[in-house]
């Protein structure tokens, strides 16, 4: 799964993108106004929350899944390599971790923002839907 989130003028107006490769779905959603941190956790949630729906109760306690995001604040924070300082982190790393428990493995990686490309142009589309409703208001 390749997840990415963003805010303009962080924090700003915000989305999410996920693309779950090898079910070959994506989804892109704007998300109110956030920073680009807390659009890269809801992002990871989303993508979570999806797979286990899609896949089903049973086998999803059978499913390996990798995370591929261009973060590296949040990939290293995920892994126990950086503190999560901010509440609002706390929170989200909670969740989860409370997510990964009905998974068989979690992972979560770095990857270069040119990799994530998929990901990072749903972000693009759902933000740019968002101002074109807002400028025909």
């Amino acid at each position: 799964m390749y997840t990415d989130g963003g805010a303009r003028n962080n924090p700003g107006p915000a989305a999410i993108g996920v693309w779950i490769e090898t079910l070959d779905k994506k989804y892109a959603e704007y998300i109110g106004e956030k920073t680009n941190n807390e659009a890269e956790y809801e992002a990871l949630i989303f993508g979570l929350k999806k797979i286990k729906a899609l896949v089903g109760k049973e086998k999803t306690k059978e499913t390996k899944i990798e995370c591929y995001l261009d973060s590296e604040l949040v990939v290293k924070q995920l892994n126990h390599q950086y503190k999560l300082k901010e509440e609002y982190i706390q929170k989200n790393f909670i969740e989860i971790w409370n997510l990964m428990l009905d998974f068989q493995k979690v992972t979560f990686c770095h990857i270069m923002r040119e990799e994530n490309k998929i990901a990072d142009a749903l972000v693009n589309e759902a933000l740019d839907a968002r101002e074109k409703q807002r400028s025909l208001l």
